[in-house]
């Protein structure tokens, strides 16, 4: 009998927040990025840290760098999460750290503007994984077929927010 391991959290549903599974939240909260902070977690995957818009303390979640022509960005796979949320309040003050903390600011992109940083993202997991995980991703994340097109891409882009990572102002 083969062992019954949990797949990859779904956030494929068209609503504004896709809640994580209660084991992924435990996973990212207790360990995720306290190994990102050390940089023990693959490259590209950092601990985002923004102020809490209601507690004002230091929040923390796994998040993957996407590059896209030059400039990295964040995509919030969750849709309206509540880190989406903190950098909105914190007007894109944040900070991203593995092993030290780099000052950022996040600016938010149109949803018109998202589906090409969407396709790197799926494409970086394939240069990570193979097409296996780009498809497991698109589907698992998205909601797409494994290729998808731009369209399809541009079709659910106003669930999934992007971000621009900006180094902080000096």
């Amino acid at each position: 009998m083969g062992v019954n391991r949990p797949g990859p959290q779904s956030y494929s549903s068209r609503v504004a927040y896709r809640s994580p599974a209660r084991w992924y939240a435990w996973l990212n909260h207790h360990l995720g990025a306290a190994l990102a902070r050390l940089g023990l977690l693959p490259s590209g995957v950092v601990a985002l840290e923004v102020t809490g818009r209601r507690s004002g303390t230091t929040r923390r979640t796994l998040v993957v760098l996407t590059d896209h022509d030059g400039d990295t960005y964040l995509v919030a796979l969750a849709g309206e999460s509540q880190w989406v949320r903190n950098v909105r309040a914190a007007s894109g003050h944040a900070v991203l750290r593995r092993r030290a903390a780099h000052p950022v600011r996040l600016e938010e992109l149109d949803a018109e503007h998202r589906a090409p940083v969407i396709l790197a993202y799926l494409a970086q997991a394939e240069r990570r994984g193979g097409q296996r995980s780009r498809a497991l991703q698109a589907e698992s994340y998205f909601g797409l077929d494994p290729e998808p097109t731009v369209a399809d891409v541009e079709a659910i882009a106003s669930y999934y927010p992007v971000f621009r990572v900006h180094p902080a102002a000096g």
